[in-house]
């Protein structure tokens, strides 16, 4: 009887493991394996139900983190993303306090101002960018 319980157990882990993707019922799965071995080997229930939680507790603490870090995506910046850190030149007078300045990189011209309010970057001005904020650029003098 224990058996067919433990089987039931088991589908209805491996089921919900198929419907959420979380890696967590895969384990206590897993553990209703170990119960159902320690059932089919006439093992009392206390000790079935021992050995399905050290099993499912064990794989959920130890193996988890080893499963989720090689199945994470590999997460690839967006074109946007990819140019902080990179140069440009200022193509237009940026001056934050009138609102306006542009810089060309990678070909393309973009909005951009200053990480320095008070800083006025001349055209020609080989600059930095720092961070993306909407479709803007905050750029800074380069050393």
């Amino acid at each position: 009887m224990e058996m067919a319980i433990w089987l039931v157990l088991f589908v209805i882990m491996v089921a919900f493991e198929a419907a959420t993707l979380q890696l967590v019922s895969i384990w206590f799965a897993i553990g209703c394996l170990g119960g159902f071995f320690a059932a089919l080997f006439g093992a009392s229930v206390q000790v079935q139900i021992v050995l399905f939680l050290v099993i499912s507790f064990l794989l959920l603490i130890a193996v988890k983190p080893l499963v989720g870090k090689y199945l994470k995506p590999k997460l690839t910046k967006t074109n946007a993303e990819s140019l902080v850190g990179r140069r440009a030149k200022v193509t237009s007078l940026i001056d934050n306090v009138n609102g306006y300045g542009t810089v060309v990189v990678n070909g393309m011209e973009w909005t951009a101002v200053s990480a320095d309010d008070a800083q006025v970057l001349e055209p020609e001005t080989m600059v930095v960018i720092r961070e993306i904020k909407g479709v803007k650029l905050i750029v800074e003098k380069e050393d």
